[in-house]
């Protein structure tokens, strides 16, 4: 019931999304589980201590924990919040030190060489929608849950752009070139012959169904194990590759901010990685003292 109403707020009141909302029923649920009989608004400080000790030990990343934190005080300020408790349990308790990798997004020529690669059947309904999604996802940088709830009703074929509803709801419109909108039509074009549904989502099954997260994650990680043998082979490599070669290519960090969906350039500079020899080319190129 607790539950059910922290929920209820987060999506009514907060105006999170679904995916948020069910990320945070997981860790509220997971917490749950750990904590066997002792009822949630029962729990101390002591027992949330021991919950994170638990994760430590069955070697659960510092930045899962940390999300996992998070989602467990913003669960006790609500039932603060509520009067449900009358102090939080997880007051002094901070979050794990954590020290982020450092992710390597894909060359330029090694997207060159994945998406001008010929499809072998331009018939076949899922090798045409398989290759919309990876060019979907690097040709405008969206997010795998902006893209699976991406409408046809959102292209704009006049204006070569389309519109996702990114986190919190928020709105905004991404330029797409032409050969994306082609692209698109040939999709389309292929659904409508062969009798596929595409009713609400742009993105389905050729029952018509919608995307889920795991089918796009493995058409992804399908597509990227042809032209690289990196271990991350995900959709956001995608995203974090689409922003690292626009800056790359000289685009202002606000207007790739903007195209993301950042609340924040902090968020957005994450991405400005270089590879190590292309730093030492600018470097060496426009060094105040360089050679002549």
């Amino acid at each position: 019931m607790l539950i059910q109403q922290f929920l209820t707020y987060l999506q009514s009141e907060r105006n999170y999304s679904i995916n948020t909302t069910i990320a945070y029923k997981k860790d509220i649920l997971d917490l749950k589980k750990f904590l066997n009989n002792i009822k949630l608004q029962d729990v101390t400080k002591k027992d949330i201590r021991k919950y994170l000790a638990f994760l430590v030990n069955e070697k659960i990343s510092e930045r899962s924990i940390n999300r996992k934190l998070s989602s467990i005080k913003s669960f006790y300020n609500f039932l603060l919040l509520t009067e449900t408790i009358a102090k939080v349990p997880t007051a002094g308790i901070k979050t794990l030190k954590s020290y982020p990798k450092v992710q390597i997004p894909y060359s330029k020529s090694e997207m060159a060489a994945l998406l001008d690669s010929s499809i072998k059947d331009r018939t076949d309904f899922n090798q045409i929608r398989n290759l919309l999604v990876v060019e979907m996802l690097y040709q405008t940088g969206m997010r795998r849950s902006e893209l699976i709830h991406l409408k046809k009703e959102n292209i704009n074929f006049n204006k070569n752009e389309l519109k996702v509803t990114g986190k919190r709801n928020k709105e905004r419109l991404i330029p797409i070139q032409s050969k994306l909108l082609a692209l698109i039509q040939e999709y389309l074009h292929i659904a409508e012959i062969q009798d596929v549904n595409i009713d609400k989502e742009l993105f389905v099954t050729k029952a018509g169904k919608s995307l889920y997260p795991k089918l796009v994650y493995k058409i992804v990680n399908s597509y990227l194990s042809i032209v690289t043998q990196k271990n991350k082979k995900s959709p956001h490599m995608l995203r974090h590759s689409f922003a690292t070669h626009f800056l790359q290519n000289g685009a202002e960090i606000n207007a790739v901010k903007e195209i993301l969906g950042h609340a924040s350039l902090a968020a957005t500079q994450h991405y400005t990685h270089n590879d190590i020899e292309q730093l030492k080319k600018v470097f060496n190129k426009t060094h105040p003292r360089g050679s002549k």
